[in-house]
């Protein structure tokens, strides 16, 4: 995502071109992410401004893009954010992710990884820790419901095959598409990804639960074992 920037400070700034001025004047697309944060933000510390503690968000965030795999531990360290104003740009990056969460259609078939993943990205895709879950389908891979197996650190989570389909089990579930996310922003599997799906895989088939696919999500990409025709998982 291109990153507009605002202008640095508010001091000197005519009134019209502070941030909510400016929005009210001319919209919300025509504010830089770092005026947008400010707005979020509400104010600044004493002697400083919401302007200058925004830029220092986005400083540590990477970016407006790096705002949703930000930790509440690093916007807290933040001259000026404490922990009201870090929970604050949580819950508005929160909530325009659900904003991105269209409604689901009344139990339409995922036939393909695209369906899947376009269920999924808005939902699982950035997050700053790694997590595990499971897509439970009928028969006719019809969603009947998803569920959350594992949540993880930065860099890893921990998803056992019994975890998976003790869920599958329970519901009756016939198929299922097993989904991870990358903090890093990279969806390439890496060799644990591909040995998680041989196991599920294969525990599948002794369950007579079937694996449809394993999505690896990033931001806004995701890889697919079962489009890109990976062949070891099948091994």
């Amino acid at each position: 995502m291109e990153s507009r920037a605002g202008s640095g400070t508010m001091t000197g700034l005519a009134p019209g071109d502070r941030p909510r001025e400016k929005l009210e004047r001319a919209g919300a697309d025509a504010l830089g992410d770092n005026e947008l944060v400010a707005l979020v933000l509400g104010h600044g510390p004493a002697g400083a401004n919401a302007l200058a503690t925004a830029n220092r968000v986005l400083a540590v965030a990477g970016g407006v893009s790096g705002l949703t795999r930000v930790r509440r531990e690093q916007l807290v360290q933040v001259p000026g954010v404490g922990t009201v104003l870090a929970c604050r740009v949580q819950a508005a990056v929160e909530l325009g992710r659900r904003t991105l969460v269209g409604p689901v259609e009344d139990r339409q078939p995922l036939q393909t990884a695209r369906q899947a993943a376009l269920f999924l990205l808005p939902r699982f895709g950035a997050y700053p820790v790694e997590r595990f879950g499971v897509m439970l389908l009928d028969a006719k891979l019809r969603l009947i419901r998803v569920e959350l197996v594992s949540v993880g650190s930065s860099d890893t989570s921990i998803a056992h095959p019994r975890e998976v389909f003790r869920e599958a089990v329970t519901v009756g579930a016939a198929a299922v598409i097993a989904f991870h996310n990358h903090p890093s922003g990279d969806p390439t599997p890496s060799a644990d990804d591909l040995r998680l799906t041989r196991r599920l895989v294969r525990a599948g088939e002794i369950l007579g639960v079937t694996v449809v696919d394993h999505l690896v999500l990033a931001d806004s990409r995701y890889y697919s074992m079962q489009e890109a025709r990976v062949q070891s998982w099948r091994a």
